[in-house]
């Protein structure tokens, strides 16, 4: 067996990077929620969150120990004020680890596939596994209060079928009538819905602790783009005669004491709204009905305008952590000249 190093490839340097971001940032909130949460059935499911986000930081700290891999600045508990008042409903939080759940479901999915080295291949493999078990978790005691929210119910299909014409695609037409809502497009507009609901509700509580009106303005602007489509999904299923998600109390207090740094809160926001491209493009690769195709290219747009200028301003405050990197070979060689 050769004993010869395995080094990490760019996928597998990246994966990492995004991981150890991910997690510092979400040891941040889900501290801050054990610190104020009173359910007894839920705060079990924030400490299994919290405990899963702590022991991958062990985990990828050593990893980058071995590999000589500069540790990423991240955050830290300078970007929480723990003594700040308590900001989010219990109902809120558990909704929120169940949401950031499905999104570590997709991440840590993409991550294993990326990976080749076994180690990194395993480390992700358990981070799936893990991950699931908080979303199967926070999803049965969500259920075991009524505020879990279901996808709706259809007709069960009684004989196979075939599309019989090209009308199935259509559905820009005005004046012609629609096809119904098939069981695979109503599943993509019900879960938009109910992740632009949590962005909301982040939205409102990051604009009411901020102390900078750059942000505040920035935070409303997302809630009202979020809205916005919660709106446009819900009118397509109403049109369908389909119900509109019935969605938890998902209440934010009215504390306007700094919780969370900037930093942080921009951070999270340009994560949920690279989610939420993501969810869109699966949408329109899965909807039939070229109506909602177009919606949704339409309004992952409007998503990544929202998503640049948020980066614009991570930049222009010190704030955007650059991934890791080829050398740039241009300002390479400059730098030597003048050396020289």
């Amino acid at each position: 067996m050769s004993n010869e190093k395995i080094y990490l490839t760019s996928a597998e340097i990246g994966s990492l990077w995004t991981s150890y971001m991910n997690d510092s940032m979400s040891k941040c909130i889900l501290g801050y929620m054990l610190k104020h949460i009173e359910d007894e059935e839920i705060k079990p499911i924030i400490q299994y969150a919290f405990d899963i986000a702590t022991g991958h930081l062990d985990k990828l700290l050593i990893i980058f120990d071995e590999e000589q891999f500069a540790i990423p600045n991240g955050f830290s508990n300078q970007d929480v004020n723990m003594d700040a008042p308590w900001l989010f409903s219990d109902i809120f939080c558990l909704t929120y680890v169940n949401h950031m759940a499905k999104v570590g479901m997709l991440a840590y999915g993409g991550f294993v596939s990326m990976s080749s080295r076994k180690d990194i291949r395993d480390y992700y493999t358990q981070g799936l596994i893990e991950t699931t078990s908080l979303y199967n978790r926070s999803s049965d005691v969500a259920s075991s209060k009524g505020v879990l929210s279901r996808h709706p119910y259809i007709e069960v299909p009684k004989e196979a079928d075939y599309v019989n014409s090209k009308r199935y695609m259509s559905g820009l037409n005005p004046f012609s009538n629609k096809r119904p809502l098939n069981a695979i497009e109503i599943s993509h507009l019900y879960m938009n819905v109910q992740t632009n609901a949590v962005g909301v509700k982040l939205g409102i509580s990051f604009a009411q602790t901020s102390q900078s009106k750059e942000i505040q303005d920035f935070m409303l602007r997302g809630q009202e783009i979020a809205n916005k489509h919660i709106k446009i999904f819900s009118s397509i299923m109403l049109d369908n005669d389909i119900p509109t998600p019935r969605l938890p109390d998902l209440s934010v207090s009215n504390s306007t004491t700094r919780t969370f740094s900037d930093k942080l809160m921009m951070f999270h926001m340009s994560l949920i709204s690279a989610a939420g491209t993501g969810n869109y493009a699966t949408a329109a690769a899965a909807s039939q009905r070229n109506d909602l195709v177009i919606n949704y290219e339409r309004l992952s747009l409007e998503i990544a305008q929202y998503a640049k200028s948020g980066a614009d301003i991570m930049i222009k405050h010190h704030w955007l952590e650059q991934p890791p990197g080829t050398m740039d070979r241009e300002k390479l060689a400059r730098k030597k000249g003048q050396e020289e």
